[in-house]
């Protein structure tokens, strides 16, 4: 089944700020210690919680923002090590397990905002793309991992990607780690896709070719 693939537009962002909730942002004044958060005007919980993180220092804001997030996939050592990682290095892209990446890149960049820059500062590729079948027959749902097959013709060889999944990205073997290295992925009715990644798994230069075709195997497309 052969799709026609056309880049629209790569667009590079320091964070996403619909990730956090009013909910996310309350709870969040409440483990630092601002008092009846819930009260406050909703527009302004993001600059409330700014600067209560920044009555306190770095890392011990690092492992507040951390238990929140992540006390249910993490043990207590391993937060405190990455509160500590994370002032040095870009721990969300650098993570062994990809399915938590994207959670620590929006709270690296929480606190990359609260702090100015005292955490090094992630990037995420919002990708403006559409995917069509060339025989103008309707889509099939695609997955993620059908969307980075798709990808994979249009992609450089020096890309992150290829160097470290070539198989899986080219041929029919499977490929779980694409559920996670793509964020989010909204389709709209006329084929065009919005697709949230990090920078580090896919941005402008990595592409070789902004339109071509690409082809997936029909157990692919079905999947």
């Amino acid at each position: 089944m052969k799709f026609q693939i056309k880049i629209n537009s790569i667009l590079t962002v320091d964070e996403i700020r619909e990730y956090w909730t009013s909910e996310d942002y309350i709870q969040l004044l409440e483990k630092f210690d601002y008092p009846d958060a819930e009260k406050a005007p909703k527009e302004t919980l993001r600059e409330l919680l700014l600067m209560a993180i920044t009555d306190f220092e770095p890392q011990e804001a690092a492992v507040k923002v951390l238990e929140y997030k992540l006390s249910d996939h993490l043990a207590d050592g391993q937060i405190e090590q990455i509160s500590n990682d994370m002032l040095l290095d870009k721990v969300c892209e650098e993570y062994p397990e990809i399915g938590l990446q994207s959670t620590l890149f929006h709270v690296n960049q929480l606190l990359f905002k609260a702090f100015n820059g005292k955490f090094p500062d992630a990037k995420a590729s919002v990708i403006d793309c559409s995917i069509a079948r060339v025989d103008k027959k309707p889509n099939p749902v695609l997955t993620k991992e059908d969307i980075l097959k798709l990808f994979s013709v249009g992609l450089s060889d020096r890309s992150l990607l290829e160097r470290l999944f070539e198989p899986q990205m080219k041929t029919e073997i499977d490929f779980p780690e694409a559920e996670n290295i793509l964020w989010d992925v909204n389709a709209s009715e006329d084929n065009n896709f919005s697709i949230t990644t990090s920078e580090y798994w896919l941005k402008e230069e990595d592409f070789e070719f902004s339109e071509f075709e690409s082809e997936l195997n029909q157990k692919e497309a079905e999947s």
